[in-house]
């Protein structure tokens, strides 16, 4: 059985205890010459939206994508000992994955609104590169909307893997717009209560399946075998 997983980052598999907002701040200074007057709305959005709002609302013209994308990558860059030192992993991730990433013909990625470089940051911080396949996940220079990162993994998955067109995808993640993005896309969704978002909210957005954390292995991945049937 076949199955593309696609994990979100923060508030899913990590705590980033504010660096994320840090991150983006630092960017907007480098861009700006100032530091912004209050922090970035983030959410579930992709980097490209968040930079665009944030610049946009202290009435900075927007760079080029690839300028903004540099001040990202100066950013993000060196931030992994105050993710150790300040954040964690949330309960239940290194089994997850490690379960997924040992599963045949499972492919076990990221879908996430970071930039790839932010990502690994994020990830090998706490040793979770090494658990999933970076090369064909979904990035926040991608794309500005979440749904549309889902094809952009599927393609990857397609073209550096072998994956069939048919194969199934599960996202994971903690926010109405990871919800959104399987909905629309044809995906499924396994929902997780360990960001802001409660989960009444989330199964107000049209989450069926929804697990206060990762903490049960066995939980997460009946419910990722289960997909991979259907």
């Amino acid at each position: 059985m076949q199955l593309i997983v696609l994990w979100d980052i923060d508030h899913t598999l990590i705590e980033n205890a504010g660096v994320s907002k840090e991150i983006y701040a630092s960017a907007f200074s480098l861009l700006a010459g100032r530091d912004p007057d209050g922090p970035a709305r983030t959410e579930g959005r992709t980097d490209r939206l968040i930079m665009r709002e944030l610049l946009v609302r202290h009435g900075v013209p927007v760079p080029d994508w690839g300028v903004v994308e540099a001040a990202l990558v100066k950013a993000g860059g060196g931030r992994e000992e105050d993710l150790r030192r300040r954040g964690s992993v949330l309960p239940g991730v290194c089994a997850a994955l490690a379960a997924a990433a040992g599963r045949p013909g499972w492919i076990s990625s990221v879908l996430t609104g970071n930039i790839a470089a932010n990502a690994v940051v994020k990830l090998s911080a706490f040793g979770l590169d090494t658990l999933l396949d970076l090369s064909v996940g979904a990035y926040g220079a991608d794309a500005d909307l979440r749904p549309d990162l889902v094809e952009v993994a599927r393609e990857r998955a397609r073209r550096l893997r072998g994956v069939g067109e048919d194969v199934p995808v599960v996202l994971v993640g903690d926010t109405p717009r990871d919800v959104e993005a399987a909905l629309t896309t044809g995906s499924q969704i396994i929902a997780v209560a360990s960001g802001i978002h409660s989960e009444e909210e989330l199964r107000a957005a049209g989450a069926s399946v929804v697990l206060r954390d990762l903490s049960e292995t066995s939980r997460v991945l009946d419910l990722l075998e289960r997909a991979a049937q259907r």
